[in-house]
Formats: C-alpha cells, structure tokens, sequence
C-alpha cells in the first residue's frame, strides 16, 4: 500500500510518499480500508517537531479516519467485515490501510458519508470538550471563538449555540470567512487582523469581558484574550498555531478569579464512556441537521504536502480532507 511518511522534521516537504506492507490487524482489531482523512493542525506540529508529545521518527501522521472494515481480527466481537466506520488513531492514518482497536470504533449511521465522517471526532470533540468539560460553558454565558471559520471553530460556534451561549464572539482574518462563521451562527464578528480588536469584544460585552474565550493561536493573540475575559472568565488554549509562546504571569488571574486551562484531546480518549457519549451526541446533531459541518476542500493523498501548506497558510475554510 501507499503512505505518507516524514524521516525528518520541517516544512511539508518532508512528507514522502512511500510504499509498505498493509498493516495486520491483532486479535482485537481491524483492519480499515481508508476513504477519507481528516487534516489537522497536530498534522502540522507532528511534522514540524512540535506536538505536544514527541513524534517518533519516521512516522506516518494522520489521526482521523473514516473507511470500511476489511479484516477483523481473531476476538473482535462487535464489528463485521464490511462495516463504515470512524475512528481516531494515533498515528497511520495517511495511508490506504489501517489497523484500529475495535473499542475506539465509531460506526456510522445510514446516510453518512466517509468525508464529513472525517470531519467530526478529531474536531468535533475538541470543539465540544473545550467548550463543555474544560470551559465548562453555561446557558447565557458569552463566548469568543478564534478562527471561527476554521476546523474546530466553525463547529465551536454551532456548539456553543446549541448549549446555550448567550452571545457567541467570533473572529477570523477575512470578511469570507466573517460571513461563514455569522452564517454558522455567530452574533458578532470582529477581524483578529485589526490592531485594537480587542477593544470591540470589550464593547460588545459592555466593559464585561466574556465567560469562555477558544484559543489557538498563541503570542499577541493569547495576551490580548486574556484581556477579553470577564471576573471568573475561562481561556481554554488548545493549539499555539503561531508557534509563539507569550510571556504569562499567574498572580495576574487572581483579581478576577480568572481561569487559563489546557486541552489536549487524547486525555479525553482515555475516557471511553465520556468519549463515546460525546461522540453520539455529536453524530445525532449532524444527523438531525442541527450541526453543519464545513469542508475545506478534497485532495488526492499524494497531495498531502500541499496541503499542508494550504492549511498553514490559513488559505481555506473548514475541514481538510485527504482521499487514498
């Protein structure tokens, strides 16, 4: 089979197309004919040397896959060749083939295509931990959202709404991408690129500050969030995209009983029960219409290193999805 692997760290030219043995499952899992890969930003920090735990050299980036069982291994109970599936991995997902544990398995329902199923659990989850378990969001709170038309903010925005968001804040770096993230349904729109951005989440919120601020950027962006957050307020970071780090002193938080929490999604995957409830949630929400998830754009898997410079380049909006 095909995959894209790196041997070195550095920019997307580092990702080879190369050929290898199909993966064999083990007694618990299965082996996954792979239709559609989700694209992210740890794609990016993995390949770059950057993630938030060490990437092993060479390896095969990619978490987030959707596809068909082929294979099952000798104790799988739960699933049958010849099911649609999801799932999460940890790494192999840039490939044509790949084994998962058939715990970590997300069927699909009737109706679902391999595409937006690649588009949910890597950032739909993060949308919907970041806002529920880690900001712990409450009906009537305001919320401020960066890159609001991006993976996990255009689906944080809708998020936010249906759990009761009083006012959702949305930002982005276009007028475009400022319309889709209102037509998702922000309340308000501010472009990040202006200087005194800040000032406006300040008057919208009449001097308050918000409840819950999403935040992935890093450097100017983080400092001037903090900023943003109302007594008792709470910054979930969950990226540095900008690779800049900002000087940050605690003692600042406690005035106003402020909160600067951490997201890393893989401690949520620990919890089988908390995932698989958030994920059903999740796909019920799509089922229903209630939740749109937004593709970027559709690449052949050869074209892995383009696209990762499309989504560094912040030059799209939504999900990225790679096709073997």
């Amino acid at each position: 089979m095909k995959a894209v692997q790196l041997s070195e760290y550095g920019g997307p030219e580092v990702l080879k197309i190369i050929q290898c043995d199909r993966p064999v499952p083990a007694d618990k899992e299965v082996l996954i004919e792979i239709k559609a890969i989700g694209v992210n930003y740890a794609d990016t920090a993995r390949r770059e040397g950057h993630y938030v735990i060490p990437t092993p050299l060479p390896f095969v980036p990619g978490a987030e896959i959707a596809g068909i069982v082929t294979e099952t291994g000798a104790k799988v109970t739960k699933i049958k060749a010849g099911s649609p599936v999801a799932v999460l991995i940890e790494s192999g997902g840039y490939a044509d083939y790949a084994t998962a544990h058939e715990s970590a398995l997300i069927p699909l329902p009737e109706g679902m295509d391999f595409q937006k199923a690649a588009a949910l659990p890597l950032q739909g989850l993060s949308a919907y931990h970041i806002l529920k378990t880690m900001g712990r969001l409450e009906k009537g709170e305001t919320v401020l959202i960066h890159a609001a038309a991006g993976g996990v903010g255009s689906l944080a925005v809708q998020l936010a709404k249906l759990f009761g968001a009083g006012k959702v804040i949305a930002t982005a770096s276009s007028a475009e991408k400022l319309a889709l993230a209102k037509k998702l349904g922000a309340d308000y729109t501010i472009n990040y690129t202006e200087e005194h951005w800040e000032a406006e989440v300040q008057d919208i919120t009449e001097g308050k500050g918000v409840d819950v601020a999403l935040e992935m950027a890093g450097g100017e962006i983080f400092r001037k969030t903090l900023k943003c957050l109302a007594p008792f307020g709470r910054l979930v970071i969950y990226g540095v995209a900008s690779g800049k780090q900002e000087k940050f002193y605690p003692s600042s938080l406690m005035g106003k009983n402020q909160s600067v929490i951490g997201f890393f999604l893989p401690q949520i995957m620990r919890n089988q029960a908390l995932l698989q409830e958030s994920l059903q949630e999740l796909i019920g929400y799509v089922m229903d219409g209630k939740l749109e998830l937004t593709l970027g754009g559709e690449y052949p898997l050869v074209e892995a290193a383009d696209v990762h410079s499309i989504l560094q380049g912040r030059q799209t909006m939504g999900k990225l999805i790679l096709k073997p």
